[in-house]
């Protein structure tokens, strides 16, 4: 996996990013702009111990097992997912810094004169 450029870049509402950074933060926010994936990750990040089994994520969608797995092989790419395997099964995990830097990306911008 590439490194996902979280840290590239200052919230859309202070100043304009720079081509490069729109580039480096698109493959995150189309990972998450699927309904099912973001479905996933809210699974995943909800589970007891914030992770979860892929045989337990099957269950929750009306799409077949392939499906799913390539929705969270999108994710894993994206650098939104953690994965382990253990035994037969593989275990996913959200990253932190992943949500971290979507809701940094959209934070809104300080007022002008505010205090800090």
């Amino acid at each position: 996996m590439t490194d996902p450029g979280f840290a590239c870049c200052t919230p859309v509402t202070g100043t304009p990013i720079s081509p490069e950074q729109a580039d480096q933060v698109v493959p995150l926010l189309k990972a998450l702009a699927d309904p099912v994936r973001l479905r996933l990750v809210s699974l995943i990040a909800a589970a007891e111990g914030g992770e979860a089994c892929v045989c337990d994520l099957n269950d929750a969608f009306d799409q077949t097992q392939a499906t799913i797995s390539h929705h969270l092989k999108v994710l894993h790419s994206a650098g939104v997912l953690d994965r382990e395997k253990r035994g037969v099964w593989v275990w996913y995990a959200v990253r932190p810094e992943a949500l971290t830097a979507v809701a940094t990306l959209f934070a809104p911008a300080p007022l002008a004169g505010a205090r800090a």
